[in-house]
């Protein structure tokens, strides 16, 4: 809204400009959705007690998280509000990137809140079938974006690593791609979301990752530097990455340890969505797996304990996702949140560093 109302303003006064560089406007995305989530949170805390918005805590976690039942839950609606709020007055509303974006955080979101919401009332949250379908109906409108984005030659291609200019064509194959890129990054945030802080803060520097990597995509002269696909418009995924990293940031102010409220499903199927769709839209999907390595083995450690106990009767950590085996070796909660951060802040440096390794 900003943009479209101040920059043809530069002709009267030269700093409204300002509002028509990327850079700008993703900075003060990123504070705007950092302050509206800081000013909203203890009010969304009342209302979440008002109405039972509360965490129901798991059997198959460490005895020492009981003390957190009853915790607000769902601040992921906060997130997703703030990034909207932010994004209408700092976003390119004539953008078609940027709504695309919001589909899938915004659209997986709900999802997710459904889940809590329901969860709340029934204990079990929603059913495996018509989540399944909302999954599939999200990603489906994302690829009818795709058709409208890219043209043929680059719609259901994506970019290789540590190449020049090499597309890696997938096909009809994309589709499916997309979808359990979507299905696994969402479900990989959600189970690191065990620990106060420690979802969020590891999403941070990711999140930052494909803000640099949605920039160089979207600059012509930085793609053509750097030797990466140069796609017009995609700029505004910079914008959008900004606004969730401000609003997580914002988020961890609270949801640091001791947590005065969780992501919730909501949550973690938003940032899990933002992530994907960062790096659908940019065509750099094949450095989501490096840059959220911390989720990815979160992920392995739940996967590996199943197939051991069911295969061999044993298991291979104390208790899985991995925090909680480290939270059983008597380690603190707080440390091993502080190490995972560190972990996914190399991790995305890593990944950003892939640009000039090609």
């Amino acid at each position: 809204m900003l943009p479209l109302l101040l920059y043809p303003l530069k002709k009267i006064w030269t700093p409204f400009n300002l509002f028509g560089y990327v850079t700008f406007r993703a900075a003060y995305a990123g504070v705007t959705a950092f302050l509206f989530v800081i000013i909203l949170t203890p009010y969304f805390i009342k209302m979440t007690k008002k109405f039972g918005l509360l965490e129901r805590i798991s059997e198959d976690v460490p005895l020492s998280h009981k003390k957190k039942e009853g915790t607000p839950t769902a601040g992921g609606i906060l997130i997703a509000i703030s990034v909207l709020i932010s994004l209408l007055l700092w976003g390119d509303l004539r953008n078609p990137f940027l709504y695309a974006a919001l589909t899938g955080f915004l659209g997986f979101g709900l999802i997710g809140l459904l889940d809590d919401v329901l969860k709340v009332k029934n204990g079990k949250g929603l059913n495996q079938i018509p989540k399944f379908l909302l999954q599939m109906l999200f990603t489906i409108i994302l690829i009818v974006f795709y058709f409208y984005l890219f043209d043929p030659s680059h719609r259901f291609k994506t970019q290789m690593i540590f190449i020049k200019n090499f597309l890696i064509p997938f096909g009809i194959l994309y589709p499916f791609l997309l979808f359990f890129m979507f299905l696994g990054t969402i479900n990989s945030v959600n189970l690191a979301d065990g620990l106060d802080g420690l979802a969020a803060g590891a999403a941070a520097p990711c999140i930052f990752a494909f803000v640099i990597l949605a920039y160089a995509g979207g600059h012509a002269k930085i793609a053509e530097y750097l030797n990466i696909l140069f796609i017009p418009k995609s700029w505004e995924i910079a914008v959008f990455g900004s606004a969730l990293l401000g609003a997580v940031i914002g988020f961890l102010w609270y949801n640091s340890h001791p947590a005065e409220i969780f992501l919730g499903d909501t949550g973690s199927h938003a940032i899990g969505a933002g992530l994907a769709v960062m790096a659908a839209l940019i065509k750099q999907e094949l450095l989501l797996p490096i840059a959220g390595f911390l989720f990815v083995f979160e992920t392995i450690s739940v996967m590996l304990q199943v197939f051991s106990y069911r295969r061999f009767g044993k298991r291979i950590f104390l208790k899985a996702p991995i925090h909680h085996h480290f939270e059983e070796k008597g380690i603190p909660e707080t440390k091993i949140v502080i190490r995972f951060w560190i972990l996914s802040l190399i991790f995305s440096i890593i990944a950003v560093s892939t640009l000039k390794i090609r």
